[in-house]
């Protein structure tokens, strides 16, 4: 090559650039993805917006006339490209290697020679240099308006299918709007249909209230006038056999009962009810309604006297100074929370059950343990005396009620149909039925003498808490987690009357010793006294917050003692409706029960202790 070759612009047939970063990842190419949706889109822009700015670096190398960026760039001085050079550097753009060798075999041999000529060998003149990097820049603009074109187009039906799911949305739209328009329109008419009927409801309600409370007042009439009978009918029968004095008689027969403090046995119930009442001897006894199993025990008529009702209890003392009770003895009763505490009908001896699956008999006099019954197989919930005293039934968490025999010293029954863990067990006046409540929503009445189920009582819609007789009577009262509380007919399983007026889970409900005045407490320490007359409470009493888990009456039925969550007792004064804490426990406070005479109060908690107040 001569010297005015050397003097043109080279150019590289091909460059390999070394990749001199001290990164060693391996990066991967991201591929593009040919979708017509709106990041595709975004991307199509991008990829033209890089073209153009591309296309704008390649015409600044190939000499396109370019402001000056620096001095060093002033100071480069352009020179012409020889024609050798353009002619090889036009076959190698065009990929003719052939002919390349070719014309710089023939080339150099003419140049050899001296057969060309200085303008053979000059310079090239500048509108073919022009010319070419106008035809490559014509064709770098061509390739960018077909990728434009395509991203138009591609622009064009993503637009047109965003147009369509904006429309379809607000179609759908406006169908939304025209429902809930007309369901408003038909939830307006419903509200003044609705209060349309509020007036006959009320009414009908009214009507249902005093129609029940007539129906009560009607059994209580019923009832008196049962008991007037039934003492004429022993008056005559007492002339009949030459008594002519029948007080003395009553008198002793009320004597002998209050010693006893005990319900009639099945033989005295058989005997009264095959003797014919006064006036109607002729009813044949096939009438008589019939056990539907051979060894079912016969329910008492509800015209028993309460015996305990002629006995006189002192007034409390403890009335006048309220929470002037003190403790006189603390036992240790077991490891675990205590759930219940029962006081013998006869003796000074109260029995504990607890968590720890033990229930214990002790001594109140002494403060020492008489008996220990081990056989449930989880915690005991609940526990009662027989009416002698002489059998004990319990019930927990493994759902099973058992009967203990203390001159056995061993379980004497199980029953187990209930389904959840059994909450509370009470024994009947005659001692030969025992009623559960249950965490199963149900009730049931136990047979002791056919050892089965006699009925099962069906009507709360959640967990029956507690569960207790009427004394001396058929007449069952429960209370349930469903806030309302429930009188039960033992001989039918019929709920003859409801309670409501809680507004959260009652747990707790019990009779006075009259048995006209119910008293029930729930899981916020409310405290309601109702009147079994009528329908709503008498009073309320909130000595919450922490819920109230027993209650228990004195024996005159002017005391109230609750025990309540925060470790104490309080004691209510029903004829004021005040309230004082005895505190003592250390821990929440789980039942509580007054003695027969209504001077000693016992109480236990979760710390398992057994505390004596008086």
């Amino acid at each position: 090559m001569t010297s005015e070759a050397e003097e043109g612009p080279f150019y590289l047939e091909a460059v390999s650039v070394e990749d001199d970063s001290d990164d060693d990842y391996q990066y991967e190419e991201v591929p593009i993805d040919d979708d017509t949706s709106t990041v595709d889109f975004i991307e199509n822009l991008n990829d033209a917006v890089y073209a153009i700015e591309e296309g704008k670096r390649t015409s600044k190398s190939h000499g396109a006339p370019m402001e000056p960026t620096s001095s060093r760039d002033t100071a480069r001085s352009h020179r012409p490209e020889v024609i050798d050079d353009f002619v090889r550097n036009f076959l190698l753009k065009m990929g003719l290697h052939r002919t390349l060798n070719s014309f710089q075999t023939e080339w150099y041999e003419l140049q050899q020679r001296g057969q060309l000529s200085e303008d053979d060998v000059g310079v090239v003149p500048d509108a073919y240099i022009q010319n070419m990097n106008l035809r490559d820049e014509v064709k770098r603009l061509k390739g960018e308006l077909a990728k434009f074109k395509s991203a138009g187009r591609k622009t064009k039906d993503a637009f047109v299918k965003v147009q369509k799911e904006r429309d379809y949305h607000k179609m759908h739209h406006r169908r939304v709007v025209q429902e809930k328009n007309r369901l408003i329109e038909d939830l307006k008419r419903l509200k003044s249909h609705y209060r349309s009927y509020e007036p006959t409801l009320r009414q009908l309600k009214h009507k249902y209230e005093l129609a029940m409370k007539e129906k009560m007042l009607t059994k209580l009439e019923r009832d008196r006038v049962a008991g007037q009978a039934t003492g004429l009918q022993a008056t005559l029968r007492n002339l009949q056999n030459g008594r002519q004095d029948p007080i003395p008689a009553l008198t002793g027969y009320r004597a002998e009962r209050e010693k006893k403090l005990e319900g009639p046995t099945q033989a005295a119930l058989k005997d009264h009810r095959t003797q014919k009442p006064f006036g109607v001897e002729n009813i044949p006894a096939t009438q008589e309604k019939r056990s539907t199993h051979e060894k079912d025990s016969i329910f008492p008529r509800d015209d028993c006297v309460n015996p305990l009702l002629s006995l006189s209890y002192p007034p409390p003392p403890h009335l006048t100074r309220m929470g002037g009770l003190k403790v006189t003895k603390t036992i240790t009763a077991h490891d675990l929370a205590v759930s219940c505490v029962r006081i013998h009908p006869r003796k000074e001896i109260a029995v504990t059950a607890s968590d720890d699956r033990l229930w214990k008999m002790w001594s109140l006099l002494e403060g020492q343990i008489v008996m220990t019954g081990d056989g449930h197989t989880d915690w005991i919930a609940d526990c009662d005396f027989h009416p002698t005293g002489k059998q004990l039934v319990t019930g927990g968490g493994d759902t099973t009620v058992k009967i203990w025999d203390f001159a056995k010293a061993h379980c004497a029954l199980t029953f187990g149909e209930h389904t959840q863990a059994v909450w509370g067990v009470t024994w009947h006046s005659c001692g030969d039925f025992i009623a559960s409540c249950s965490m199963d929503c149900t009730s049931k009445i136990w047979d002791l003498q056919s050892e089965r189920c006699r009925s099962t009582l069906r009507g709360h819609t959640d967990s029956v808490n507690s569960i207790s007789f009427l004394h001396y009577s058929n007449t069952l009262l429960t209370s349930s987690a469903d806030k309302t509380l429930c009188l039960w007919d033992a001989r039918t399983g019929l709920c003859a009357q409801t309670f409501y007026g809680h507004m959260h889970s009652v747990n707790d409900t019990v009779f006075n010793m009259k048995g006209d005045t119910i008293a029930s407490c729930d899981s916020y320490g409310i405290v309601k006294i109702w009147d079994t007359r009528v329908l709503s409470p008498k009073a309320s009493i909130n000595v919450g917050p922490h819920p109230a888990n027993k209650i228990a009456f004195d024996p005159t039925g002017k005391l109230l003692a609750v025990a309540s969550n925060d470790g104490t007792v309080k004691m209510i004064d029903l004829s004021s409706n005040e309230h004082s804490l005895l505190s003592g426990h250390r821990d929440a406070v789980q039942a509580v029960a007054f003695d027969k005479t209504g001077q000693l109060l016992v109480s236990a908690g979760s710390d398992g202790l057994l505390q004596l107040w008086s």
